[in-house]
């Protein structure tokens, strides 16, 4: 799927968005991340103190938590946190999808939460400590140089990255990366609550119906 690029007004400057002021994406929605976190790491505990217990009886020598320097606003660096789904010896500064063959590092337990998504659960705490958005461009890896510096050109760089994202609901990792930096870039230049609200509704419909995952070169 290719996305026209026609209309140059839609791309966002840095100038241009460091000169605007928006109430809900400036102010409002980072209280609504920590409220919607907070909430959420509530109503989540149980699973995640599960998935906790299956990743440890699955490899009872690794680790529970996997940590991974992103790229975060403004392209400063900082730690995610996933549940971790493939073995220690898997390539760990490298895009998933860029793997030749990623069945041979994703571990039994870990094939259920990538398709669940249950891996993403330990980002809520991200967010609540202010590295990541609930919604926003999904942080990359700081090898991933050609996305970032497209994402650069559209001022996707300019908001904190998200849980899901405008490019995560059009297709995920089905999704070219150029899409993906211009979904990126439209997104940073339209946050609102109701785009928010939205992209997080289509998330649970998607995560609900596995759509949009791919693991490896497909």
């Amino acid at each position: 799927m290719q996305v026209s690029r026609e209309t140059s007004s839609e791309d966002v400057s840095e100038e241009a968005f460091e000169q605007s002021f928006k109430w809900y994406r400036d102010f409002f929605k980072r209280l609504f991340d920590v409220c919607f976190s907070m909430i959420a790491i509530i109503v989540f505990a149980i699973p995640m103190v599960i998935v906790a217990i299956c990743i440890k009886l699955d490899s009872p020598h690794e680790k529970v938590l996997f940590e991974q320097k992103r790229v975060g606003i403004d392209n400063k660096p900082f730690t995610i946190f996933k549940f971790r789904s493939m073995s220690a010896d898997a390539p760990h500064q490298m895009a998933t999808e860029n793997f030749e063959n990623p069945e041979q590092y994703i571990t039994k337990v870990g094939k259920i939460l990538r398709k669940s998504s249950l891996d993403e659960l330990p980002q809520l705490f991200n967010v609540l400590k202010g590295d990541m958005s609930i919604v926003g461009p999904r942080p990359l890896i700081p090898k991933e140089k050609y996305v970032l510096e497209m994402r650069n050109s559209y001022g996707a760089n300019k908001i904190l990255p998200g849980i899901t994202g405008l490019a995560q609901v059009h297709g995920r990792d089905q999704v070219t990366d150029e899409n993906k930096a211009y979904y990126d870039g439209k997104y940073a230049s339209h946050v609102s609550l109701l785009l928010d609200v939205t992209i997080i509704l289509k998330t649970i419909s998607d995560v609900v119906r596995s759509r949009g995952v791919r693991e490896g070169k497909k």
